[in-house]
């Protein structure tokens, strides 16, 4: 027989062992089907963009903006291709897929137009030109300027749906 202390014990204990494995992304799979797990973020697999609408949204994206990086914000090599545009002043668009609503899809449609599930995943006028280390590799080569520079009239201007150095879509 429990004693009433026992029992608030006991009820803590199986608490915490969830919470564990919720943090750790296990209990998604054990007992949760309905979520998926990614970054901090939980994310209903009901709803959301389809594969479909995914890959339109990155077309969307990239054929609105000169550079596109889409990225997460832990990344250091995420954090190393920002700073290259930074340093040379470009204006540019990050898409954080991990603080987006759809990021693991976006994700999953930016690996079958690229080749690549890795982030960073950056575009210049409308062509993907790899990671983080490929974008370091093109400033140290004097090509990533004259890349940016033949962006189309519509990519060229910046505009202010969160378009900018420095700035970038989070959730959606």
């Amino acid at each position: 027989m429990f004693h009433p202390g026992q029992k608030l014990d006991s009820f803590f204990a199986v608490c915490s062992f969830f919470t564990m494995f919720f943090r750790a992304g296990c209990l998604s799979r054990a007992a949760w089907t309905g979520c998926r797990r990614m970054g901090n973020l939980t994310s209903s697999t009901a709803g959301g963009l389809s594969s479909t609408a995914c890959v339109q949204y990155v077309q969307e994206v990239v054929t609105q903006n000169c550079v596109v990086i889409f990225s997460k914000t832990t990344c250091p090599y995420c954090k190393m291709a920002k700073n290259v545009f930074n340093e040379i002043g470009a204006t540019y668009k990050v898409v954080e897929l991990d603080e987006h609503n759809d990021g693991r899809r976006l994700q999953e449609a930016l690996a079958r137009m690229t080749g690549a599930r890795t982030v960073p995943r950056v575009f210049i006028n409308g062509n993907c030109i790899g990671g983080g280390s490929d974008t370091k590799q093109l400033h140290q080569q004097g090509k990533l300027v004259p890349l940016i520079e033949q962006c189309a009239p519509c990519c060229a201007a910046s505009s202010s749906d969160g378009s900018g150095s420095g700035q970038f879509e989070s959730a959606k």
